[in-house]
């Protein structure tokens, strides 16, 4: 339905109105309020936000259709003005249009003509809200999807390659909070949240400023992926700046308690697949990671104790000459046959 306000001074145009537009009303196509000046016309828009068009006359008491124009922007910057008026020289439709009237219709009114031109307005109204709505679902998006997913979203080909992948050489990496389960029976619901998003923050940001991406939250972890150049070195760099960055946070709690937050990483580098995994039919997909190095990434952040950093002795072999690292023994990782030789990121 398109929600219409005629502003006019004549007594009898509500009714000619409604009788010409009856059928249209009925069917719930259009909705018509109505206003007898200017001044009326902007309380009416106060009161129905949701308005499309204008249609208003020239010549009024209080305040002017001409004056009512230059007030519009400020009262609702989407609603656009037809002009419906006896008073048809080009000096009133030049200064009707220079305030931002849509159109102009001149009296005596052809209605057939008129409805025509409400036609045309409200589709030009209705695009203009529709890209407002997208505009700040888009901004909305952005806080939910990384980057590289949006990128991919609007190339051209999308639609077609939904369930298309490439095989990549990447760096994974699992960070997670430790002990903060416990935390979570001492503090109410909301300040739970707020608490981890203030971590995750600190986490997103070193990410972010080394050219990796968020793959996604995992309740109080996060899975980040790192491509391109140096992509492992990256990743650690980003791993022992997190670490500082958190031994840094105190929180406190109820009464004397308070609260340091410790993080355990597991990080690995390899071959794996990137792309849309789950059903296109159901359009519910996750673009994500997936291949035995993502798994052993993970795997590696369960067995590290708080404030570890944990590599495998293949990821140590291609670091080394950049980080110190020790030791940290023998795992057997779930879904592995043989048991894995780690080590531990010092700086």
């Amino acid at each position: 339905m398109a929600k219409i306000l005629v502003v006019d001074d004549e007594a009898d145009l509500e009714m000619l109105v409604k009788q010409k537009f009856r059928r249209k009303i009925r069917e719930n196509t259009y909705e018509f309020i109505f206003a007898r000046n200017g001044e009326e016309a902007l309380l009416k828009i106060q009161e129905h936000p949701d308005l499309d068009i204008i249609l208003s006359d020239i010549n009024m008491p209080v305040m002017d259709g001409l004056t009512l124009l230059s007030r519009l922007p400020e009262a609702n910057s989407l609603l656009k003005a037809i002009m419906v008026s006896a008073y048809g020289d080009m000096q009133n439709i030049r200064t009707a249009m220079n305030r931002g009237a849509f159109d102009f219709v001149c009296k005596p009114v052809d209605f057939d003509d008129l409805d025509l031109t409400m036609e045309k307005t409200i589709i030009h109204v209705k695009q203009l809200q529709d890209t407002i709505i997208a505009i700040k679902e888009n901004n909305i998006l952005k806080m939910y999807v990384d980057s590289n997913v949006l990128n991919f979203m609007t190339n051209k080909e999308f639609e077609s390659s939904l369930l298309k992948n490439e095989l990549l050489d990447a760096t994974v990496m699992f960070i997670d909070v430790c002990g903060f389960t416990a935390i979570t029976e001492q503090i109410p619901a909301n300040e739970v949240v707020a608490l981890l998003n203030g971590i995750f923050d600190k986490i997103v940001k070193e990410i972010i400023a080394q050219g990796g991406h968020v793959d996604k939250f995992m309740g109080d972890a996060v899975m980040a992926v790192f491509r391109g150049e140096y992509h492992l070195d990256r990743a650690i760099d980003v791993a022992l700046a997190v670490k500082e960055q958190i031994s840094n946070v105190e929180v406190a709690l109820d009464g004397d308690k308070t609260y340091k937050p410790q993080i355990s990483i597991g990080i690995n580098s390899g071959e794996m697949v990137s792309g849309n995994i789950g059903s296109a039919s159901l359009r519910r997909l996750d673009y994500t990671v997936i291949g035995d190095a993502v798994n052993v990434a993970q795997r590696l952040q369960t067995v590290a104790k708080a404030g570890q950093i944990i590599i495998t002795e293949e990821v140590y072999i291609k670091t080394k000459e950049s980080f110190k690292c020790v030791p940290n023994g023998e795992f057997t990782l779930k879904n592995k046959a043989k048991p894995v030789n780690t080590y531990e990121v010092m700086e």
